[in-house]
């Protein structure tokens, strides 16, 4: 197995007995991968420990030694050869094996590095019992020793930090900077109290709070520092500074120490873990080494350590505390400790103090949203909301307003045109954002996500979206009109040197961090957090409305449903009640005619005729009736049908007919299984059928049965083709209504046309439609379907 660079490396694993080749992985300290792309580096994988440290991954079973770093004999005395595949036990001592091992088991320490005990080792010894019983202790101070397991093995790191005896109270300063915290009046009174509060803990030369933007290039939206140090304060920062992969890293870990920017790298011996052959995912690591990226990037700007801390909001990644120092700057696991504390002290009040800045604002919002809502509650509709004082604009801050409701637009402010409105929805139907909660499309420069909007900038460079209804029928857009703006950057974000070296060619951090100006186009001023949620609100509020009125139309189809059946009850009772006195009726008028055959004028004889054919047209009509009222009163029994089966079934049914008419069948192709009721379907195809045969005038007949395939917005139709006499465009709805006829009593054999309204009947029932394309004296098509169509 090969890596990017043809380079190989043996692997034999003491579980494995087989022998096997794995990509050599990678290394800071061999930077053995072209990078063209900030994103490209594998920063959590770097293979290499900052050197004032050491670090060993243990099996978690036995606690053997599986990878140690290669300075090792720099603070334990020994070399890696000396210590792989030995026990821990051996290095520690058995005081300190028996805790380490206990610990692992009792804390949580699954990607969570804890402080586990303190230990001195003498590098003059030959083992680590005679170093602490017979050799004096390192100069340079004890180990401090943290452990954390992942992937299932123990991550062991022994810091020398060589950290004062006389120590400051930290619990003392924490308690005193969460006072000053928690009376900031604002996010940048809350930022501004941290930066100096950590400023004065760590002693660090400059303190920033860097604060995120949603494209994730930032800002230095606090400081504290030197007095002789030039400000970074309100400078704005690239993506590419603080690429995916580290964002990443930061979001999950709350402290990132780097002791030494200048400082060499200690490799991991071996690079890949022997049981799994994969490299030691780093992340959750104090002594990870610095990406090769960041390293020449602390260089570029002269600084030589630094201290990194997440600012979140819940789970996402707000901001950074990001400290930097001139000189290489150790901080040991105590201070590390309160920054994090002061870190997460600072997430937790990040939100309320968002709040208690735009708490007037949210409130005017809120008033203005219950005013809303009350109009509309009394009005029956929300369409009106456009007119009047408060309206729809005045829900969040905006230049412009459009509501689409019931097929039609509504507008108040600087909108783009109709057309443009309608572009833009149709846009947002293929998004997903309005699909998933909050169901809301949010963006201050809307020309990049949609390049037709750069042509809008003048009335919707920012544009905050809400659908009120499923399937895209209802919005409320709010615009913002294009505010021209200067951002100040440190250094041209632009400038991105590439260097070539022994693997090709590599991206560089930009050398350059004078001030750089830029003039920014295309952009709104961008929507608040209280305008969000204002939005969010109201739509809520507004669907409930619509809601309630669906509610209200939906009895009112309960109701008309309940009139429907009701009608076809009494239609069935109706024409069940009428059968038997029709058929006394049609018994006497029989023996009238009997007898009348002799003795009886011609004129009497057809009147007596008259009666026995009316009787006969009105029983059918009666069967008819039933036939229809029935279709209505039973309920479906749907089943998995073969199509093919289907329509051999109704063909069989038509047999004599078909003899008759001499008419061709065509199948193009085999139907498909079906969802539906086996018989009422088949008496569908048989008066489809039935009618293609009747009304067709030529020598050679033909029907065609086929199907359509389905689309995203359609189910699977079905289809009766003919070649018979054609149907005029004005009577395609007549056609389906009970007892329309298109031509006389006699013509085409008769019939009572009630086949085609019993076909919608039946087609209904099944959530389905019918229609007809037709052209006179060229044929017809029947299509129909046994499914809901899509109301996307």
């Amino acid at each position: 197995m090969q890596d990017d660079c043809g380079k190989t490396v043996p692997y034999v694993s003491p579980h494995t007995p087989s022998r096997m080749t794995i990509p050599e992985p990678y290394s800071i300290k061999r930077g053995t991968i072209s990078l063209m792309s900030c994103d490209a580096e594998p920063v959590h994988t770097p293979g290499c420990i900052q050197s004032h440290g050491v670090l060993l991954v243990l099996r978690r079973g036995d606690l053997t030694i599986l990878q140690v770093s290669e300075n090792s004999a720099d603070h334990l005395g020994k070399a890696p050869d000396a210590l792989l595949g030995r026990s821990i036990a051996e290095v520690l001592g058995g005081e300190h094996d028996t805790a380490l091992a206990r610990f692992v088991e009792q804390e949580p320490v699954e990607k969570n590095p804890l402080h586990v005990f303190s230990i001195e080792f003498s590098i003059d010894a030959t083992d680590a019992v005679d170093a602490q019983a017979a050799a004096p202790p390192d100069p340079r101070g004890p180990l401090d020793a943290l452990v954390h397991t992942i992937d299932g093995v123990i991550v062991l790191e022994l810091e020398r930090t060589g950290r004062a005896q006389n120590r400051p109270d930290y619990y003392a300063l924490v308690r005193k900077t969460v006072t000053r915290l928690q009376t900031a009046q604002s996010l940048r009174d809350l930022c501004q109290i941290a930066a100096e509060d950590l400023w004065k803990l760590t002693g660090i030369d400059r303190v920033m709070i860097y604060r995120f933007h949603p494209d994730h290039s930032g800002e230095v939206f606090a400081e504290a520092k030197r007095a002789d140090l030039a400000p970074f304060f309100g400078l704005h920062y690239p993506a590419d500074d603080i690429p995916g992969p580290a964002r990443e890293i930061f979001r999950k870990t709350w402290v990132r120490p780097l002791a030494d920017a200048r400082g060499a790298p200690s490799e991991l011996v071996p690079l890949a873990n022997p049981d799994s052959g994969k490299p030691l995912e780093m992340t959750y690591c104090a002594l990870r080494g610095a990406s090769v990226m960041y390293t020449e990037y602390l260089e570029n700007i002269g600084v030589a350590a630094s201290l990194t801390l997440s600012i979140r909001r819940g789970d996402q990644l707000w901001g950074l505390v990001a400290c930097h120092h001139e000189q290489p700057f150790q901080a040991d696991f105590q201070v590390r400790a309160a920054c994090e504390l002061l870190a997460q002290v600072v997430s937790l009040q990040l939100v309320a103090a968002e709040q208690r800045e735009q708490l007037e604002y949210r409130l005017a919002l809120a008033d203005v949203q219950r005013k809303l809502v009350e109009r509309a509650a009394t009005e029956g509709s929300i369409a009106p909301l456009l007119q009047g004082t408060p309206s729809l604009a005045d829900a969040v801050g905006s230049d412009g307003t459009a509501l689409f409701h019931e097929r039609t637009w509504s507008t108040v402010g600087r909108t783009p045109a109709q057309a443009d409105l309608d572009a833009l929805v149709a846009w947002l139907r293929t998004r997903g954002e309005l699909d998933r909660p909050p169901h809301l499309y949010v963006t201050d420069h809307l020309g990049e996500a949609h390049p037709p909007a750069q042509a809008l900038r003048d009335t919707a460079s920012g544009l905050l979206a809400a659908s009120l209804a499923h399937g895209g029928r209802s919005f409320i857009l709010w615009f913002r009109a294009e505010t021209l703006r200067m951002v100040n950057w440190a250094g041209d974000p632009g400038d991105k040197p590439v260097r070539h070296g022994p693997h090709g060619p590599r991206l560089t951090p930009r050398r350059s961090f004078e001030l750089w100006q830029e003039s920014v186009r295309g952009h709104a001023v961008p929507w608040s957090p209280a305008d969000i949620e204002a939005a969010g609100l109201l739509r809520v509020a507004l669907m409930e409305l619509v809601v309630s009125h669906a509610e209200r139309l939906a009895a009112l189809n309960q109701e008309l449903q309940r009139s429907n059946e009701e009608l076809d009850a009494f239609a069935y009772v109706a024409s069940h009640d009428l059968k038997e006195p029709l058929r006394g009726i049609h018994k006497y008028a029989t023996h009238l005619a009997e007898r009348a055959a002799e003795g009886t004028d011609e004129e009497s004889k057809e009147r007596l005729s008259s009666v026995l054919r009316l009787t006969v047209r009105m029983d059918s009509l009666i069967n008819a009736l039933l036939l229809f009222s029935r279709v209505g009163r039973t309920g479906l029994r749907l089943e998995r049908v073969d199509g093919n089966e289907l329509v051999a079934e109704a063909l069989d049914l038509l047999g004599g007919r078909r003899e008759e008419t001499r008419i061709e069948i065509r199948i193009p192709r085999p139907l498909p299984t079906l969802l539906c009721d086996r018989v009422r379907v088949r008496e569908v195809l048989v008066n489809l059928i039935s009618n293609a045969m009747k009304y067709n005038q030529r020598e050679a007949r033909w029907v065609e049965i086929g199907w359509r395939e389905p689309t995203s917005a359609t189910p699977l139709a079905l289809y009766v083709r003919d070649n018979g006499i054609g149907i005029k465009p004005r009577y395609f709805d007549q056609i389906f209504k009970i007892f329309k006829r298109l031509h006389g009593r006699d013509e085409f054999t008769g019939g009572t046309g009630a086949g085609l309204a019993i076909v919608k009947k039946v087609v209904d029932l099944h959530g389905g439609r019918i229609w007809i394309d037709s052209v006179m004296g060229e044929g017809s098509t029947f299509f129909f379907t046994l499914a809901p169509e899509s109301t996307a």
